[in-house]
């Protein structure tokens, strides 16, 4: 098996996310260009547009990081980079052509466009969708067009996690909607404390292993992929909860 499908649903309208063919450094140039199409022809309130301004300031911090030392092997960080936007793309893609796309995604992009709900909530629920399920997936990827094996990615795997921690809290920063977050009676506290960065990466890590250990059986790993895919978008759901 030579790619892994973008999982939830199946059927002729669900879309499959394919390789990428370019070089690593074009590939995360490109990435970057598609995401800031996206900045600039979404309505700023649009719920994936929320997503995709945390998502391209994200990858521009990787970007800037992948030529300056931060990272033992570049080329590789390059490379997962692109097969981990690619995965967010393809789903843009599906959206936007009426394909089904992936479970974990289904929940933004039905509810993109809801009065009621937060724009910390829309970023949560993008970085769930995209950590909880694209990352795992595009460390195999990974491994699949370097030919080597996750442990090798291991260390740059945890620096990127480093650069993500520390964006983290001046995301949320932006995105909250004032003092009344100081309330803990507020709904949207209970949300945003019940998601965490860390646990998810570390799930994700961990999923990747699985699926590569048992690479050679390619029903079983499609199987915990869809698996993985519905739980992770149960999870955007309740994270895309209507407060008020």
């Amino acid at each position: 098996m030579t790619t892994l499908q973008q999982h939830g649903g199946g059927g002729p309208h669900h879309a499959t996310a394919t390789q990428p063919t370019t070089p690593p450094t074009a590939g995360v140039a490109h990435v970057l260009e598609r995401m800031r199409a996206l900045d600039r022809a979404l309505p700023a309130d649009d719920g994936v547009a929320v997503f995709n301004r945390v998502y391209l300031t994200v990858t521009e911090a990787v970007a800037q990081r992948v030529g300056d030392g931060t990272f033992a092997d570049p080329k590789a960080t390059g490379e997962l980079d692109v097969q981990f936007a690619h995965r967010y793309l393809t789903a843009v893609d599906a959206d936007a052509t009426g394909l089904r796309p992936p479970a974990c995604w289904r929940p933004l992009f039905q509810l993109r466009r809801h009065p009621r709900i937060r724009p910390l909530q829309f970023a949560l629920a993008g970085i769930n969708a995209h950590i909880g399920h694209d990352l795992a997936l595009a460390v195999v990827d990974t491994c699949r067009a370097l030919e080597c094996e996750p442990p090798a990615l291991e260390g740059d795997f945890d620096r990127i996690g480093t650069v993500l921690t520390g964006l983290e809290e001046g995301i949320r920063e932006t995105l909250m909607p004032g003092p009344d977050l100081l309330d803990i009676a507020d709904p949207l506290t209970h949300l945003i404390g019940s998601w965490s960065l860390t646990k998810a990466r570390d799930g994700a890590w961990a999923a990747a292993r699985m699926m590569w250990g048992v690479r050679r059986f390619p029903e079983l790993v499609e199987e915990f992929a869809d698996r993985l895919d519905a739980s992770v978008g149960l999870i955007g759901r309740c994270l895309l909860t209507p407060l008020g």
